[in-house]
């Protein structure tokens, strides 16, 4: 990879230490030693192969130190290459173990043993080179006389000539013996890199400057640097002449890396990477970072870069409280990108979030990886179990403020109910969801007992009206007015209580949409509505059939005051225009449990004779589906595209006494929060470029 001797010059600077660096000629490697030692260098590169670390059969030859210097492997007296030449230190470990009959008897071995002690040490010793897109590996077989065998004592060195170079690139060299007896070394050197290639910040803007002749061809590559695997490509351009290239901070990752080289055969190609220490591309690698449900137990975090960082589990408690990390009985987990992990959980519960920090212990993203498979937050409580030495066991229940023993006499719910949960343990009725030696967590429901205040609190408000009667029959002019907005007032407060009723219809096209359906139906739970979707109902809807499941499902939500929402997408337009053409749609089109299929049947005729404004309301996602592409019939009733009108969105599917327009803009974007990540992994799968957006100009027509 020739360079010419002006470029080097540009590169290491006009000084007498660039005069001075000492020039090879010829592509040969070639290895040499310190006075006393022999050494010879192996014909061809071998594998890359430390191995594991095994025991000194006795004194040992082992690496010390490594050191580098630069030199210039020239095949014209013009035309030279960057060349890293290495030294390897190397010094005497281990002894010599004493004999077994020496120490029993107290005398000298025969002359058999005394000889190996006597004799000179051989190593072979590996130097691994890596300098991207290099990586070699070279045997050095170094023997040292038994004059200079002296235990821990250094012996010399032997150096390789030498390792060929980029300009600009970061080399890494490693060292060790075979078979290894030790911890290899290692070494990280940043080469000089050309002075035409600058980096520059403007605002929020970063500007790559290249400052080349004009009739200079040359390639650009943006690309990102893997800790383990190839590198990423992220875009390439053949340019011309002076260049600056902008990109957008929030393209910006630690391990976003830069090659230029001229468009000449055997160029050499100049690697930078000047964003590790970034704190910009630091936030935004975070904010790239996904975590992806593999299985119901097992997950993995999608990020463009390593990450050094640990997880947990914690519980998620309904009301926005945060999540309590579950440390201990759990403990934190090495977390890795791109590798599956697994928690040892026996059963899995929506409320269960993963909680990743960075190690400053600070944190950096929680999700519930649950919550869209299994359904929304359940108010339920969590029992910690502690099992001690003699079978003995504590229990306590996880609560904001901590953990309250059971039974307590504190003025918590969780004690107040203490004697209730220990019951519904010891029955069964709990979910177990860990369990080991030392403990075990269980997930105890609360929807009875909430439903018993209620019952109290509704019987009390009904022996309240049944007094109130008994006064207003003395005065029987006013008595049917005032019992009129009694009973308004009843069912007015119990929607208020229960919230509105809404079933959410849609069309199974992948399984990225119906987590994106998920995600929709869980955030609207957190407002007052009570949501029904076929995706938290498989298991009823397979046993009735997706017809009668639907008919019962319409005709609670209608009979309730409720709303049908028909979440259109391109493949709910396909169905519904095959419908209104055929009368029929086409069988095994789509899955067994598909409910908008089933659900056209008795969906058509409400349009078709005006009874759908009022309870009926039409909604598509922005970016996968426009309005105007619903058919006309269903456009009868409002159709809103999301997120983009959630506040209308929200507002037509609250009852008539809807909210003032503040807390109905605040529950929408409460609802746009919860969704966004939904949506950015629909439309922008972790790992891939956005769609018609890159990272540099004239993104998508690289060469």
């Amino acid at each position: 990879m020739p360079v010419t001797w002006f470029l080097l010059s540009l590169a290491l600077g006009r000084s007498p230490i660039v005069l001075s660096l000492e020039r090879l000629v010829g592509p040969q490697d070639a290895t040499h030693c310190s006075p006393g030692l022999s050494c010879h260098l192996w014909d061809s590169d071998i594998l890359c192969l430390p191995g594991d670390i095994v025991p000194a059969p006795g004194p040992v030859l082992a690496p010390t130190h490594l050191q580098t210097e630069l030199v210039l492997r020239c095949r014209k007296e013009t035309y030279c290459d960057l060349c890293v030449r290495v030294a390897v230190h190397l010094a005497v470990h281990g002894h010599w173990e004493e004999p077994e009959d020496e120490e029993k008897f107290g005398g000298a071995a025969d002359s058999g043993v005394e000889e190996p002690r006597n004799a000179s040490l051989q190593a072979q010793v590996v130097l691994s080179f890596q300098a991207y897109p290099t990586a070699r590996c070279v045997l050095l077989e170094v023997q040292v006389p038994a004059a200079l065998v002296q235990f821990g004592q250094s012996v010399g060195s032997v150096v390789y000539d030498c390792f060929e170079a980029a300009l600009g690139s970061e080399v890494r060299i490693w060292s060790y013996t075979q078979p290894r007896y030790e911890k290899e070394l290692n070494l990280t050197q940043q080469l000089p890199a050309l002075p035409w290639l600058n980096v520059s910040a403007d605002g929020d803007n970063v500007h790559l400057v290249l400052n080349v002749s004009e009739e200079q061809h040359f390639g650009l590559s943006l690309y990102w640097n893997q800790v383990q695997g190839p590198p990423k490509p992220r875009w390439h351009k053949n340019l011309t002449g002076p260049q600056i290239i902008t990109l957008n901070h929030t393209d910006l990752v630690p391990c976003l890396c830069i090659q230029v080289w001229p468009l000449e055969p055997d160029s050499v190609r100049t690697n930078i990477c000047p964003f590790r220490e970034d704190p910009r591309a630091h936030q935004n690698l975070w904010r790239a970072a996904r975590l992806r449900l593999l299985t119901l137990q097992s997950w993995l975090l999608d990020a463009p870069c390593s990450l050094p960082a640990e997880a947990t589990l914690c519980w998620q408690a309904p009301g926005g409280d945060p999540c309590q990390p579950l440390v201990p009985p759990l403990s934190w987990e090495n977390v890795t990108v791109d590798k599956v992990l697994e928690f040892p959980l026996l059963k899995v519960h929506p409320n269960l979030c993963v909680q990743q920090v960075n190690s400053w212990e600070k944190l950096q993203l929680q999700e519930c990886l649950w919550a869209d498979s299994l359904g929304p937050l359940k108010d339920d409580v969590l029992l910690l179990e502690t099992r001690g030495p003699q079978d003995n066991r504590s229990l306590c229940a996880l609560e904001p403020s901590g953990c309250t023993s059971l039974p307590s006499k504190a003025s918590t719910r969780a004690a107040r109910l203490g004697e209730y949960l220990l019951q519904d343990l010891q029955s069964g009725q709990c979910l177990q969801l860990w369990d080991d030696d030392l403990g075990a967590l269980w997930a105890c429901p609360m929807d009875k007992y909430i439903h018993k205040r209620w019952a109290l609190l509704w019987l009390a408000c009904l022996l309240f009206a049944a007094a109130l009667s008994l006064i207003l029959l003395l005065k029987k002019d006013h008595a049917k007015g005032w019992l009129r907005l009694l009973k308004q007032d009843v069912r007015s407060g119990a929607a208020a209580a229960r919230g509105r009723a809404a079933l959410l219809l849609y069309s199974a096209d992948d399984s990225g949409f119906e987590r994106l359906v998920g995600a929709l139906a869980s955030a609207l739970c957190q407002l007052p509505l009570r949501v029904a979707v076929d995706l938290w109902s498989r298991r009823e809807m397979s046993a009735q059939g997706p017809v009668a499941w639907f008919h019962a499902q319409r005709r609670q939500t209608l009979q309730e005051g409720g709303v049908v929402v028909l979440l259109f997408s391109p493949g709910a337009v396909a169905l519904c225009s095959e419908w209104l053409q055929d009368g029929v749609s086409a069988p095994g089109a789509h899955g067994p449990h598909d409910a908008f299929r089933a659900s056209l049947s008795c969906v058509l005729p409400d349009f078709l004779q005006g009874r759908a404004p009022g309870r009926y309301v039409g909604a598509c996602f922005d970016r996968l589906l426009h309005p105007d592409s619903v058919p006309a019939l269903f456009r009868t009733v409002p159709v809103f595209s999301l997120p983009s009108q959630l506040p209308d969105f929200l507002g037509a599917l609250q009852e008539p006494r809807a909210p003032r327009p503040g807390r109905l803009q605040e529950r929408a974007e409460q609802v746009s929060r919860a969704l966004q990540p939904a949506l950015d992994s629909y439309f922008h799968p972790p790992g891939t470029p956005a769609p018609g957006r890159g990272v540099g100009p004239g993104a998508g027509d690289g060469t």
